[in-house]
């Protein structure tokens, strides 16, 4: 039988391998940890969120990649993860926000029933080997029992991105294909929270979520809420407008994103006597203490006209000192670019070598767009790499 190789057992490299197996190959997966898709099951300790119900063309716009990645995602969309997940036995719900989980709410009872199929299939996993080199067509591996090389006919490259590498997605991998003529644009994070220096009046907020609120950076603008940490400030909507902070945008954030800023006036204008600032705050708009905190660090002195107040509160500009490090980040862009790859992700520095996942150069908020994209392109090169090993064959016997 042709034998296939898939180094990498997250998402991307177990789609690839469902594909390659199911095609005929003789399927082996290599995996650096002693247990696969660890990335995975640490996303779904908070609720495994597959997809996002939306239209289609809403959906892709969510994606940062060329018009071909958008097409590999369209032909395995939404509505193509969650009927997925259904035939692993897994039913699925979808919450009020559109994000799309599984019924039991984790991600090991699908990984369990994925590897089942697998193993159905004949997939063969080893586990603890860690990818070292290219030697030609060989691929060589550091093992628990020393150096091993295989020689497969067509390999898949799922190898993550640049980020949780205590999970496997160390990125490492760069390297070795630098030295075979191939190179990567360099790793960014994304999806992350940002290093703020907090004063010490902050210290009381720590752990806070910041409710109800809306923030603004660059192009971007979104309802949610996030956390004010001893670090700094991460979160759902943080994530959200994270490649845009990344990339140099201020952000600011409406407090009270449910009235206009003339109400706001209007309300600040009331005469309040003696009251402290803090305490009209409180009455006229409802802010709860950790708003009024954000207000005092970062627009203190407040004005005391209450149009200019006013104005800060509907656009607080929030002062960082950049994202968290690389490796606390959920995600990461960079990596392989895709005019370094054809049609069906294979390397063309590398005949037979394909990629897919994380180690191509996208970006995608969170919110089901992350998994669905790399569930696509696991398929999409799994399929390629499947046709092109029976090309290869189907030539050699001519």
């Amino acid at each position: 039988m042709t034998q296939a190789l898939v180094i990498g057992a997250g998402p991307a490299g177990l789609m690839a391998a469902s594909e390659l197996a199911q095609a005929g190959l003789a399927v082996t997966i290599a995996e650096a940890k002693p247990s696969p898709a660890r990335k995975f099951l640490m996303a779904g300790k908070s609720g495994l969120n597959l997809t996002k119900a939306e239209p289609l063309d809403q959906f892709l716009d969510q994606i940062q990649g060329p018009e071909q990645l958008r097409e590999i995602v369209a032909s395995f969309g939404p509505d193509a993860v969650q009927n997925w997940a259904r035939g692993l036995g897994q039913e699925v719900f979808t919450g009020s926000s559109g994000r799309v989980f599984p019924k039991a709410m984790k991600a090991s009872p699908l990984l369990r029933a994925l590897l089942a199929g697998l193993d159905r299939l004949g997939v063969q996993m080893r586990r603890g080997w860690q990818w070292t080199a290219i030697d030609g067509r060989n691929m060589v591996f550091a093992t628990p029992k020393g150096n091993q090389v295989l020689r497969p006919d067509v390999t898949v490259l799922a190898l993550g991105g640049g980020s949780w590498a205590r999970l496997g997605s160390d990125g490492k991998w760069v390297s070795i294909l630098a030295e075979n003529g191939v190179y990567c644009a360099p790793f960014k994070p994304s999806n992350m929270g940002f290093v703020v220096a907090w004063s010490s009046h902050m210290q009381r907020h720590f752990g806070a979520p910041v409710k109800s609120v809306r923030l603004h950076a660059g192009n971007v603008s979104v309802n949610g809420e996030f956390v004010v940490s001893s670090q700094g400030i991460e979160g759902s909507a943080i994530y959200a407008v994270s490649q845009e902070m990344r990339d140099g945008a201020l952000l600011t954030i409406d407090l009270i994103p449910d009235r206009s800023e003339a109400d706001v006036a209007a309300r600040l204008a009331k005469l309040r006597g003696k009251t402290s600032l803090t305490n009209h705050l409180r009455k006229t708009l409802k802010l709860n203490p950790t708003k009024i905190a954000l207000l005092q660090e970062f627009a203190r002195p407040l004005p005391a006209d209450p149009n200019a107040l006013a104005k800060v509160i509907k656009a607080l500009p929030i002062h960082h000192q950049g994202p968290r490090p690389i490796d606390e980040a959920i995600s990461t862009a960079g990596g392989l670019p895709f005019d370094a790859l054809d049609a069906g992700l294979m390397i063309k520095e590398l005949p037979g070598v394909f990629a897919a996942g994380e180690m191509l150069d996208w970006d995608a908020p969170t919110g089901g767009y992350l998994l669905t994209t790399c569930l696509a392109t696991g398929r999409h090169a799994g399929r390629a790499a499947a046709r092109w090993a029976q090309s290869q064959v189907a030539d050699a016997r001519k």
